[in-house]
């Protein structure tokens, strides 16, 4: 007798996925709109301040996040002073964001790869005359710069069309199946703005992101509170 071929539980649902259509993101997005509203910010302009303040936000919450990036910028007066600066210096100055040994060496590498003014300051306010895929590329070449820091720092600094995928979108995008099943991290990015409405990318992100804090908690979701129950097939299992 042939072995029977079983598929687990996981490629079953792997081979299962397919993208959402247009109309499920539209209606995931007007239900977030009734709890959250349509949040306002305009970029604010200053790409190298993202790209830095998103390196201090690994490992650490907001509060410390913001607590080291103002001691920074209050101990050097500009970006070229921290990439001069000895890797100590910075590590003293951003202590209150968690594991500053690693975020200093990050900060000063990313700094001293980057193009100059012709005042030999660092810069990246070139990023909106490119393609999004080549401003994505360029970020992405440098030192320890991934996709989700990338995104952060052209959509947040810059309007660009681009969309962060964080810890918290990326749980509820996988428990309203946006996601395929084991996608790794450059998926998900790819994923996300390939579903995002143009126009919609920040709107999208934050809501998402505010679900996954106050109601979709990574270990006890709030099912029978949520807003997408409905519409959500992993709220049954949850529940």
């Amino acid at each position: 007798m042939q072995p029977v071929n079983r598929m687990t539980a996981a490629a079953a649902s792997r081979a299962a996925w397919r993208r959402p259509p247009a109309r499920r993101v539209r209606a995931i997005r007007d239900r977030l709109r009734l709890v959250y509203g349509v949040p306002a910010a305009r970029p604010h302009g200053h790409p190298i301040a993202e790209l830095v303040l998103t390196v201090l936000s690994q490992s650490t919450n907001d509060r410390n996040r913001d607590v080291a990036y103002l001691a920074l910028r209050e101990r050097f007066e500009s970006w070229d002073a921290v990439r001069d600066a000895p890797v100590g210096e910075i590590e003293e100055a951003i202590r209150p964001g968690g594991i500053s040994k690693i975020k200093s060496a990050r900060i000063k590498a990313i700094l001293q790869a980057l193009p100059e003014t012709a005042a030999g300051e660092p810069t990246l306010d070139w990023l909106p005359e490119v393609s999004v895929p080549d401003a994505q590329r360029y970020l992405c070449s440098l030192p320890g710069v991934g996709r989700k820091t990338a995104a952060c720092v052209l959509l947040f600094a810059l309007g660009m069309r681009d969309v962060p995928v964080d810890t918290h979108v990326s749980r509820v995008g996988a428990r309203l199946a946006l996601f395929r099943p084991g996608a790794g991290f450059d998926e998900l990015h790819d994923t996300m703005l390939a579903l995002t409405p143009p126009g919609e990318e920040l709107e999208l992100h934050l809501n998402l992101l505010r679900h996954g804090r106050r109601t979709c908690y990574a270990r006890r979701p709030n099912c029978r509170g949520c807003a997408l129950q409905r519409m959500c097939p992993s709220a049954a299992i949850y529940r």
